[in-house]
């Protein structure tokens, strides 16, 4: 056994060159790391860092802050601020007022409530939101929601006052269920609705939308609660005796007029003023002529009257009693993610712009109170819609203040001005619906998926046509169960990668990604590109025991040295489940069996743990485990060189094998 001896010493002598031992990471109590692990999943931003070593009354301070932020920037607050927030402020009344009215007529709800859920919402969020340019209203998809949802169980034609006690109470279950996440931490649970799945939901919901208003603008009486094309395209068709030429007419006029300011303000961004007054000036427009005309005699439908006054008090109208209980919470906890998910979205879009950080859980906080306040206020479901939010961004607001504003300017509205709006057309309505909902349906970001990740477009269309097709909530179930199915596709078949030697190099690359990576004779080394957990190991096995076979076969057919080592990369591989280290010792046996050595490369901090404690290590052996793929393969190299000179080859390869 002499030569034997000889070859174990210069295996050790290139051990001793080259082989850095891979270490296992110190342990660690158990309570230590699972705090750890917590604090990852729900504390990632660290709120509490800022309370560090700071005298009790400078904490007091900063929680008030933390969760009032207006007396964090209100001290700063200056008489430049105030010019521009005044302007934003009354801008974005000048659209809340008849979209909130438009939005409360598409839930099903009487006009008044769009305006009293314009008014007491903004002056919550203003104190509690972190956002600057968030304009808080009501929003359509919600309200269109609202009313499929509630109109399922209870009719608003036979029963509102059920129905808008319902409503109430759907929107203080929302205001519950954001606000809970927000204080819980949980809300990584937005961040399942992906950007592909917003965009289509979204245009979906807007097609579905601009459809249930042709309703208005035919100024038909009798039409269908279903929200899909096909009921609502039956309903319109089959009524063509019924269709009132007076209100299409007026329809289509104010339709083109608000899209052709929008298109205006578009391309001038200086005059987005223009496009922002359209609607109030379409409302002001189209009852003067109806009052002047007397056109509601001849069948062009208008509000009628609206109540005067502030929001009266509806704590006492909320509904805990069993049948509806069920029904106001279901549509609380699918309206209340929709308009989270909208309000996030559009305050971290602006956020982006101005280069200001916003804190998603006191977003969901903010958002969730002032639902919670609203439905004891007689508002119904708010967030923050991007159309108007876009309008506040656009005319230069500051702060937060100019919400504010806009519920003075709506305040004075409820106080002294609805008279005014008992002569306006529903066809003015509508238009103004339609228009608002066209700037939702983002074709554009629809391309640009197609174009960057086809899986992605998959995910928007059937979100979108979900909605078209079935209704809102079967869109947003199929949306976001694509979602998670793209997430467990991505850890369930995970990539492995072939891959060679760079020329002239220690370095070793993806094959596919570089054309000149040579193969290094006798080795095969794979990159396993994912965590190894149970729901892939068994795919793993399979697929390096496939990679081997073609391999082997490739040899065999040209003739060159079988293959003799298997290197695994587990660079990638950020951590290990009881699955994939039995995966990786039946990998080993199967190897050991066909006379091939199993060698791992670059395991990380989580996998060595893992290893030392399942006695992977001992079974796999310390000196086939190496800190890089160079340091492995040259290892093999050499030993494949030592053993070829050797003209008895089992007598050369057993001290190896217990090296």
């Amino acid at each position: 056994m002499g030569n034997a001896d000889y070859d174990y010493g210069s295996v050790d002598e290139v051990h001793g060159h080259h082989h850095h031992q891979v270490a296992v990471p110190p342990p660690q109590p158990f309570f230590k790391s699972l705090k750890y692990s917590l604090k990852e999943t729900f504390f990632p931003d660290d709120p509490l860092r800022q309370f560090k070593n700071q005298p009790p009354l400078k904490r007091f301070t900063l929680g008030v802050q933390y969760f009032l932020p207006i007396f964090d920037w209100g001290p700063r607050y200056t008489f430049q601020f105030f010019k521009a927030d005044l302007i934003a402020g009354i801008t974005i009344a000048s659209l809340a007022i008849p979209q909130g009215i438009s939005y409360a007529k598409l839930a099903n709800l009487p006009p008044i409530l769009g305006l009293y859920s314009s008014f007491v919402p903004p002056l919550i969020y203003a104190m509690m939101g972190s956002s600057r340019d968030l304009a808080v209203g009501t929003v359509a998809v919600a309200s269109l929601l609202t009313a499929s949802m509630l109109g399922n169980e209870v009719s608003a034609k036979d029963n509102p006052t059920l129905y808008l006690h319902l409503a109430f109470t759907a929107t203080f279950f929302a205001g519950v269920f954001q606000a809970s996440l927000g204080l819980l931490r949980l809300g990584f649970i937005v961040d399942f609705l992906s950007h592909a799945t917003i965009v289509g939901f979204m245009a979906g919901a807007a097609t579905v939308v601009c459809l249930q208003q042709l309703k208005g603008i035919l100024g038909l009486d009798h039409f269908t609660h279903a929200t899909d094309v096909i009921s609502v395209m039956r309903s319109v068709f089959s009524q063509t005796h019924e269709w009132r030429w007076e209100s299409g007419v007026l329809g289509c006029c104010f339709l083109f007029f608000l899209i052709v300011t929008r298109y205006f303000s578009k391309k001038r961004p200086k005059f987005f003023w223009i496009s922002a007054m359209a609607p109030l000036t379409s409302v002001i427009l189209g009852s003067l002529l109806v009052y002047l005309t007397h056109a509601e005699r001849h069948g062009v439908q208008v509000i009628g009257d609206l109540k005067k006054g502030l929001n009266p008090p509806s704590i006492t109208d909320l509904v805990f009693t069993p049948p509806y209980m069920s029904t106001a919470l279901k549509t609380g906890i699918v309206t209340g993610v929709i308009a989270l998910a909208e309000g996030i979205a559009v305050g971290r879009s602006f956020a982006m712009f101005k280069n200001y950080h916003i804190d998603g859980n006191k977003e969901m906080i903010a958002i969730g109170m002032m639902n919670i306040v609203g439905s004891c206020t007689s508002c119904y479901l708010t967030t923050g819609p991007f159309s108007r939010s876009a309008v506040n961004y656009n005319s230069g607001c500051k702060t937060a203040v100019s919400n504010i504003v806009m519920a003075m300017a709506v305040m004075i509205t409820l106080l002294f001005l609805t008279p005014l709006f008992h002569y306006t057309p529903l066809v003015v309505l509508s238009s103004i619906i339609i228009s608002a909902m066209l700037g939702i349906i983002d074709y554009q970001a629809a391309i640009h998926l197609w174009k960057v990740d086809k899986f992605d477009f998959l995910v928007c269309i059937s979100a979108f046509a979900g909605v078209v097709f079935g209704s809102v909530e079967i869109g947003l179930v199929i949306a976001v169960a694509i979602s998670v199915l793209r997430v467990l596709l991505f850890v369930a078949r995970p990539r492995t990668t072939v891959l060679g030697n760079i020329p002239n190099s220690m370095i070793f690359r993806n094959v596919e990604q570089y054309p000149n990576a040579n193969s290094v004779p006798g080795i095969l080394i794979l990159e396993i590109d994912a965590p190894i957990y149970f729901a892939n190991s068994s795919y793993l096995r399979e697929r390096i025991m496939r990679w081997i076979d073609e391999e082997e076969d490739k040899l065999k057919s040209s003739g060159e040295t079988g293959l003799q080592y298997v290197v695994l990369d587990m660079g990638a591989v950020g951590n290990i489940d009881t699955s994939g280290i039995s995966m990786l010792e039946e990998t080993k046996k199967i190897l050991d069996r066909r006379d091939l050595k199993l060698v791992l490369a670059n395991p990380g901090a989580e996998l060595m743990k893992k290893f030392n404690k399942s006695s992977l290590i001992e079974s796999l052996g310390k000196e086939w485990i190496y800190l890089t793929v160079g340091e492995a393969v040259a290892a093999c190299n050499f030993m494949l060189h030592t053993c070829k000179s050797k003209p008895v080859k089992d007598d050369s390869i057993e001290p190896l094998n217990n090296v």
